[in-house]
């Protein structure tokens, strides 16, 4: 079985693809910038690489002799210092890019997200040709966007890459959307903006792994797919399920979505401007990913990559709840 390097696999969907890429036979080598990482990923049966994104070396000698690489590692989150998001997910991705292509691998997998295409509007029934927002007044957005230009831009003969995006990642051993949810409700943050009834795509982190992996092995080079868990849900009802799992009551307090956009862009505009501590209470891509519909086409990835998801929402569910 070919070899394979992975950046981020001591988070949520790369230590699950390290999962799945010693389950199928492969050997790992996954990227550790700290040491409580590289228990993590050894403990998923990697090896561990020391280093950061900002170290080309320690990648390129990750990276020498694997056939395939996957590009997890991001800058995650809806609020923070441009600089921060710049360094982990634009100069991150090409020297991520650079190593590997110079460790001579073949295939390329970058993690992507739908939010590549955020910047204010809803998305409807998008498919991969809707336009990339590097532009995006969300620093998250606008940084992917700008990541996933240059994986594209880095395809070649040689040196073939492949992005994958799936949406609103879900699954046990989240450690971003619902631990934040939770905290969020059990403090009295939480509210529904416009009531939440908006459908939504969503990814369970077993399908983003398969994307991916289908993606190493049936993507075309410099070709972008969707992946998600296939028919939309409403929002509400959703993430209602997710508490639920946790043990935790939805709120029924909601807002007016008008109310939500103007918090949002006054908070963002006085925190930027005063500055004042810590963050906005409600940001713009918040606002976006929880107020508007966002549901997206995978007929490319049906198509091309013959995938369909491997874990129903129901299932996923039930994973939650008996975890």
């Amino acid at each position: 079985m070919a070899s394979a390097f992975v950046t981020g696999g001591s988070g949520f969907i790369g230590g699950r693809l390290i999962e799945r890429l010693r389950a199928d036979g492969h050997e790992v080598r996954a990227l550790a910038r700290s040491p409580s990482a590289a228990e993590r990923v050894r403990g998923r049966g990697a090896e561990p690489v020391e280093g950061d994104l900002a170290d080309t070396a320690a990648m390129r000698a990750g990276a020498q002799g694997c056939e395939m690489a996957f590009h997890a590692a991001a800058t995650l989150g809806d609020w923070g210092r441009r600089e921060e998001f710049e360094r982990g997910n634009v100069d991150g991705t090409r020297n991520a890019l650079r190593a590997c292509a110079e460790a001579g691998v073949r295939r390329f997998v970058h993690v992507s997200t739908e939010a590549v295409l955020l910047a204010g509007e809803p998305l409807v029934d998008v498919d991969e040709t809707a336009p990339l927002r590097p532009d995006s007044p969300a620093l998250y957005s606008a940084t992917k966007a700008r990541a996933e230009q240059a994986v594209l831009a880095a395809n070649g003969e040689r040196f073939e890459t492949v992005v994958v995006r799936p949406r609103f990642v879900w699954g046990v051993g989240d450690t971003t959307l619902l631990p934040v949810m939770v905290e969020m409700v059990r403090s009295g943050r939480f509210a529904w903006i416009g009531g939440g009834r908006h459908r939504s795509s969503t990814t369970h982190v077993d399908n983003t792994v398969e994307g991916l992996m289908l993606g190493a092995t049936r993507g075309r080079p410099g070709n972008v797919y969707f992946v998600t868990d296939g028919e939309p849900v409403v929002f509400r009802e959703f993430v209602s399920e997710l508490l639920a799992s946790q043990g935790v009551a939805a709120p029924s307090r909601s807002i007016p979505a008008w109310a939500g956009s103007a918090l949002a862009s006054a908070g963002e505009a006085s925190w930027r401007v005063l500055p004042l501590p810590g963050r906005p209470p409600l940001t713009r891509f918040t606002y976006w990913v929880t107020s508007q519909e966002c549901t997206i086409r995978i007929d490319k990835a049906r198509e091309q990559l013959g995938y369909a998801p491997v874990k129903s929402i129901a299932d996923g569910l039930a994973e939650l709840r008996a975890a």
